[in-house]
C-alpha cells in the first residue's frame, strides 16, 4: 500500500487535503477516489494511518482517515550520528541508508577534512534536502518516525553545545590502536548511542584528541576500512542487534 508523510494532526474520522508534495506523489502513481493509503505525520510513537482516497481534482487530492496502527519499528535504542561530510551524492546516500538502518538524528559534521564545506543559505538548502531524503527514507521502508537532519556544525561546537548526559553512550569510529569492538565499547540495554565518524580522510588528530576527552570510546568495526558513509550504516546495524 502507498505510504505517504503527512505533517498535520491526524485523528480519526478527518477528512482533510493532502499536502502539496503528498497530493502531487498520489496523481504520478495514478491513484483513483477510494484507493486506500496510508499516512503517517512523523511524530514519536504516533504510529500510522489506513486513509482513503476521497476526492481528486487538478491540484488537490482529499482524503479520509479511517483507523489507526500503533505501528513502530524503531532502533532498540536511539543512535544519533555525528557525520563528517562527504563529497558528491554519497551525503545524501548515507542518510538516506541511515534513516532506512533507524537513526534517531544526524547531524552532519563540518570535519576539518570535509570536501565539502557548507555556510549561510547554501548550508540551510542542503539541510532541507537532506531532510526530504530522510522522509522520502521513511516512505519506503516503513517507519513512522522521521529522524531529525540537524544543521551542520564543527566537532568544537557540537561539543560546547552537548555536555554528556547520563546514560548517553559515545563512540567515535577509530583507526588508533587499542580501538575496542563496537559491541565491547558500548554497554548493551537502555540509553541513547552517539557514534562520531568522520570524512574521507577520517578526523584530524586534533579532533579525535578533543572526541575522546568528551567521553567518546574509539571503537573498530574490524579489520578492513570502510569507506566514510559506509562506516556509520555498519555501526547503526550493529547496535540494533547489540
Amino acid at each position: 500500500m502507498p505510504r505517504f508523510h503527512c505533517p498535520l494532526p491526524l485523528a480519526a474520522g478527518a477528512q482533510f487535503d493532502l499536502p502539496a508534495g503528498a497530493a502531487r506523489h498520489v496523481q504520478v502513481l495514478r491513484l483513483q477516489p477510494g484507493d486506500a493509503i496510508t499516512l503517517f505525520n512523523g511524530a514519536a510513537a504516533h504510529g500510522q494511518w489506513q486513509a482513503q482516497i476521497v476526492e481528486m481534482g487538478r491540484s488537490h487530492v482529499q482524503v479520509r482517515l479511517v483507523a489507526h496502527e500503533a505501528l513502530e519499528c524503531e532502533h532498540r535504542r536511539p543512535v544519533h550520528l555525528l557525520a563528517g561530510i562527504t563529497a558528491n551524492e554519497r551525503m545524501d546516500w548515507l542518510v538516506e541508508k541511515a534513516t532506512e538502518l533507524g537513526a534517531a538524528s544526524l547531524t552532519p559534521l563540518l570535519a576539518e577534512r570535509s570536501v565539502l564545506k557548507l555556510k549561510g543559505e547554501r548550508g540551510e538548502k542542503k539541510r532541507d534536502h537532506w531532510q526530504a531524503v530522510a522522509v522520502a527514507a521513511c516512505e519506503q521502508c516503513g517507519r513512522n518516525q522521521v529522524p531529525v537532519i540537524h544543521p551542520a556544525v564543527t566537532l568544537a561546537q557540537w561539543l560546547a553545545a552537548h555536555p554528556q548526559p547520563p546514560h548517553e553512550s559515545r563512540a567515535v569510529l577509530s583507526l588508533a590502536a587499542g580501538s575496542r569492538p563496537l559491541l565491547q565499547a558500548v554497554p548493551a540495554g537502555a540509553g541513547s548511542v552517539v557514534v562520531l565518524s568522520g570524512p574521507e580522510g577520517g578526523l584530524s588528530p586534533q579532533e579525535e584528541a578533543a572526541a575522546l576527552a568528551a567521553g567518546f570510546a574509539p571503537i573498530t568495526l574490524g579489520p578492513r576500512v570502510l569507506r566514510a558513509e559506509t562506516a556509520p550504516l555498519a555501526a547503526l546495524a550493529l547496535l540494533d542487534q547489540g
